[in-house]
């Protein structure tokens, strides 16, 4: 049962769909959905292939749930236009917003974003939590965009308290649940 009572939190997961993050960080995105789940919240995606998809993975394989934002209007397009997973997917959201919508309405859905490894999208995703005040939890080690961040927000002459590094996702997960509990009272 989730800390908040009845209403669990949604965490997302945000990293790369393909490249070399995905062969190098694949088990620590399915560590960290199978501690959202195993803590009881919803683990969120972008419905997409490569670290999202082995998060959600991680949540069912421990009975949690999982909702993907897809970036297609529909879902026969979500599966034969973009050619996404729905395997380990309670539901899809089809936003209709392509990638850049998706990723939007995705991070403004969550009250905790994890990154691990990543891409350009990956960095859009961070940007939006940062703007939003919404805590981030970057799995150090996982390279691609996560070894960036530190120095994107020393170059931006910005800092939060509320952006967390840590190379255990599940340790990562805690902590950014630590600070929900806090933030809503819990």
């Amino acid at each position: 049962m989730p800390a908040c009572g009845d209403c669990p939190y949604q965490i997302c997961v945000s990293g790369a769909s393909k490249g070399t993050t995905v062969a190098h960080a694949h088990r620590l995105a399915e560590a960290a959905g199978r501690r959202i789940a195993e803590v009881g919240h919803t683990l969120i995606t972008g419905a997409t292939v490569g670290l999202p998809d082995y998060a959600a993975k991680g949540a069912k394989d421990v009975g949690g749930v999982s909702i993907g934002f897809s970036p297609a209007t529909t879902r026969r397009e979500h599966v034969n236009t973009y050619q996404l997973p729905t395997k380990y997917y309670d539901s899809i959201v089809c936003t209709g917003f392509d990638y850049t919508g998706r990723d939007l309405l995705l991070v403004r859905s969550a009250d905790a974003v994890v990154m691990i490894g990543g891409r350009i999208g990956t960095l859009q995703e961070f940007a939006v939590a940062f703007e939003e005040k919404t805590p981030i939890g970057v799995v150090t080690g996982s390279g691609g965009v996560t070894d960036a961040v530190k120095a994107v927000l020393k170059a931006a002459r910005r800092s939060r308290h509320t952006v967390l590094y840590d190379d255990d996702p599940a340790r990562l997960v805690d902590r950014l649940v630590a600070i929900l509990n806090d933030r809503y009272g819990v």
